[in-house]
């Protein structure tokens, strides 16, 4: 099923946002679970249901492991390389693998609560002088996104006490979805 081709609207709960900008804040602020790669960047995996025209997110499971820093970093070398746009960081310390482990955890946990994965999120916490907000997605989350078919939902945390929050199919630009908070 492709996402964007049927839903009108995404319904995100203040109980899913908020765990989502708990985390953002909670890795900006260096404080870090056990286990946890200890690094400015949050991610995680989001769970949900459709009906009709309207996605729900019911579930967010944060990341805790950066799966660059374990395994073999050639690919997400290669592919920084050719999509990223310098920043602050260097791009040998950019991009996230979620670790197969955490991903085979939560999907085992969204099947027992009767939903799927439907997207991921991620924060963008520094302005550029070419997007002063960060609330969109870059050309590699497009590239890293493509042919996942589900959402990414972009995190703007470039003003920390005014997180922004917007979804993307597959990352691509073009193909937002309205975000509605209750």
């Amino acid at each position: 099923m492709r996402f964007s081709n049927k839903l009108t609207k995404i319904h995100l709960p203040d109980c899913q946002f908020q765990t989502m900008v708990e985390h953002c804040r909670r890795k900006l602020a260096g404080r870090y679970l056990e286990h946890e790669i200890e690094e400015p960047k949050a991610f995680g995996i989001l769970g949900g249901r459709v009906d009709h025209q309207l996605l729900t997110i019911a579930h967010t499971i944060p990341l805790l492991k950066n799966a660059r820093r374990q395994f073999d970093k050639s690919f997400m070398d290669d592919v920084m390389a050719a999509h990223a746009v310098p920043s602050e960081t260097p791009l040998k310390q950019r991009g996230w693998i979620a670790d197969p482990g955490e991903i085979d955890s939560a999907l085992s946990v969204l099947r027992s609560k009767g939903m799927r994965m439907v997207g991921t999120y991620h924060m963008h916490r520094l302005a550029w002088n070419h997007d002063k907000i960060r609330d969109t997605p870059t050309e590699l989350d497009t590239f890293l996104g493509s042919q996942s078919r589900m959402f990414m939902f972009i995190i703007s945390m470039v003003t920390p006490d005014k997180p922004l929050i917007r979804a993307f199919f597959e990352g691509i630009p073009t193909q937002e979805l309205p975000i509605i908070t209750s």
